[in-house]
């Protein structure tokens, strides 16, 4: 097979040990994984190696530009980014080695199945929360923000029907943690970008965001799962807008 014809995945990690054996295992039938490692102090590095990965331990530079770095150590033609709490099913390899045999666009969008602890949300905003995540190495590259980061492809993408699954968090308590991480990632984008946290950004947005992903969204329907993640991400963009407040604050007085 042509190098152009070969898959090359790249995975990021942080203490994955419970989620990356799993992951791993979806993608044995990749020509090439790589793995860039922020400093583990678990079992990551020795599972990963455990599966013969290209394993390595890098400095954080933020998820845009860590991403980054491992598509530029890809051998191969094609690049296919995965988190370690992500699984390639057997009904999405089989659309992806379909697409990468034909070529016929430069990337592709892929809908993910993600789950809240066991529970797969349908609604909220949650399904099929298409991401482009298979792109030829040479026409695609992710922005390089610290947080919510994307594929900027050259040309059009096309879409798969086959679901990446997603173990988003855990439970309650793994959201309320990275909560804290990816808040405050955010809050320094947007002030980094000149944006300021005015009364309504902390009064009226959080209560949007409940109302969009709870009634618009159509969460109602996930039940308990669906109010509870709609609570938590109204909690979300609080803590968003509260850190930029404190920065513009900060950044005055000094």
């Amino acid at each position: 097979m042509k190098s152009d014809e070969k898959i090359s995945i790249t995975i990021i990690t942080l203490n994955e040990e419970t989620n990356i054996r799993d992951c791993l295992e979806s993608v044995r039938w990749a020509d090439e994984v790589i793995v860039s490692d922020s400093g583990s102090t678990d079992r990551t590095a020795e599972i990963c190696r455990g599966f013969g990965v290209r394993f390595f331990t890098d400095e954080w530079l933020g998820f845009g530009r860590q991403k980054n770095l491992c598509q530029d150590r890809a051998k191969n033609g094609w690049v296919l980014n995965i988190d370690a709490d992500e699984r390639v099913t057997p009904e999405l390899k089989d659309e992806i080695l379909s697409a990468v045999k034909d070529g016929g666009r430069p990337g592709y969008y892929m809908p993910r199945k993600n789950y809240f602890g066991d529970i797969w949300i349908r609604h909220c905003g949650w399904y099929p929360d298409y991401n482009l995540r298979l792109y030829r190495k040479e026409a695609g590259r992710f922005t390089e923000a610290s947080v919510h980061e994307r594929v900027a492809l050259k040309g059009e993408a096309g879409y798969f029907k086959a679901p990446l699954l997603h173990r988003t968090y855990r439970d309650v308590a793994d959201y309320l943690s990275r909560m804290q991480r990816y808040s405050a990632l955010a809050a320094g984008d947007m002030f980094k970008a000149g944006r300021k946290a005015s009364f309504l950004d902390l009064f009226l947005r959080p209560q949007f965001t409940f109302f969009k992903m709870f009634i618009l969204k159509g969460g109602f329907l996930d039940g308990k799962a669906g109010l509870t993640l709609s609570a938590l991400y109204a909690c979300y963009t609080v803590a968003k807008y509260a850190k930029l407040w404190e920065m513009n604050r900060e950044g005055h007085n000094r």
